[in-house]
């Protein structure tokens, strides 16, 4: 889930929905493909259906096959459904051998037909009393559920819904190595040291700009590079896309320095993202590209907006870097350990020179010193930041230069 910070909207991922259990399965047979048949021959079953009509055993034979629990009164089951749709797609497509067998937990057959006409793959024919025993079988508390089964009749993997919202086709074959290689993968990816890696992939080598230009990811090697994670739905965000603005302006177009920023949407659709981009000076990856929810995913982005900074040498500097730009603005650049402790020095320095208490003929009340990241001067009404004279009674603050 995206949250926006210091507001109550978010960007979900799916979320699983607690379903009734019922109690042990004493009459259970081995967990797999074979006890999933062996349930149904039980109970009577000798096809598996589709949005189409019956379908033969034969269907699944040799087969890695997927159970998924869902039901029609699932919100969170229809929200993952078209993500496992484009996934089963794809790997028809490729040739893999899978399929999916729906498994219904709806209360009623026309909730269970209606569930299953927005499905490609196959399903249990409606039955409470199956499903009931397939739940205690594959101990299913929460749905929505896909639990892979390979070709010899084990489990491959415990619930994989958040693998197959992670990597996609990907994911496939479900199995735990498979999952540990994806994670290093992605561990490679965030420790850093090739930005094409992270940023491009075989069918994009470019990002776009507001203007529909396109800049090649291999131009900002060398560069310290900004992913910006944030939304124009997000009030928080487009206030610091302002500050952002600021900084970057200073350092590309007056200091020249060798600086990028990316801008990685969270908006919730194309028009949003085009809103988005079209405020900002610099490029973004493409709103339909997969990248962005690999970054997400790569950098455990919880909230929005956030800003991670990657050195010239491709490698992660910090994950904080809106408090960087929020507190020291340009002067942050180029926004290293060094750098920070450096402006923090001087700034105490330069705090240690200036009065810890002033009392002002501008002011009834005593002023105190303090610092501030951003504020107005309500003397000379002009942007102050970091050391002001401010009031503890009211809200007054005083530039230390119009201290008479």
């Amino acid at each position: 889930m995206i949250k926006c910070l210091t507001d109550t909207r978010t960007v979900s991922r799916t979320e699983l929905v607690p379903i009734a259990m019922a109690g042990p399965d004493h009459h259970a047979v081995p967990v797999g493909q074979n006890g999933f048949k062996k349930i149904l021959a039980s109970e009577g079953i000798e096809f598996l259906t589709s949005a189409s009509g019956k379908v033969l055993w034969s269907a699944i034979d040799g087969k890695t096959v997927c159970l998924f629990f869902s039901a029609n009164w699932c919100r969170p089951c229809k929200a993952f459904t078209p993500s496992l749709i484009q996934m089963y797609n794809s790997l028809k497509k490729t040739g893999e051998n899978l399929e999916i067998v729906f498994v219904s937990s709806d209360r009623d057959e026309e909730a269970y037909t209606k569930h299953l006409e927005t499905m490609p793959w196959l399903a249990v024919p409606f039955n409470l009393n199956l499903c009931t025993r397939l739940t205690r079988l594959f101990n299913i508390n929460l749905i929505p559920a896909l639990i892979p089964l390979n070709v010899n009749g084990n489990i491959v993997e415990d619930n994989v819904v958040s693998l197959v919202e992670d990597y996609g086709a990907d994911a496939f074959p479900f199995t735990r190595e498979r999952k540990d290689e994806l994670r290093a993968m992605d561990e490679r990816k965030r420790r850093g040291g090739r930005i094409e890696e992270l940023l491009a992939h075989a069918g994009r080598d470019y990002l776009i700009s507001r203007n529909g230009r396109k800049i090649l990811v291999s131009e900002l090697v060398g560069k310290t590079i900004g992913l910006y994670f944030g939304a124009h739905w997000c009030p928080p965000a487009r206030n610091f896309t302002s500050q952002l603005i600021q900084s970057y302006k200073e350092l590309v177009t007056i200091l020249n320095q060798p600086f990028e920023v990316i801008f990685i949407s969270t908006d919730r659709d194309h028009d949003e993202f085009n809103c988005s981009l079209s405020s900002m000076p610099w490029p973004a990856i493409p709103y339909e590209d997969k990248t962005r929810q690999d970054l997400k995913r790569i950098f455990d982005i919880k909230g929005i907006p956030t800003l991670v900074l990657i050195g010239p040498d491709g490698k992660t500097i910090s994950s904080n870097g809106r408090a960087m730009i929020s507190m020291y603005g340009a002067m942050a650049f180029p926004f290293t350990e060094p750098r920070i402790a450096g402006i923090e020095a001087s700034l105490r320095k330069e705090g240690d020179k200036i009065p810890y208490k002033v009392q002002d003929p501008k002011h009834v009340h005593e002023l105190k010193l303090d610092m501030e990241k951003a504020y107005v001067c309500d003397a000379c009404k002009k942007q102050g930041r970091f050391w002001s004279f401010s009031c503890d009674v009211c809200d007054y603050d005083l530039h230390p230069k119009c201290v008479e």
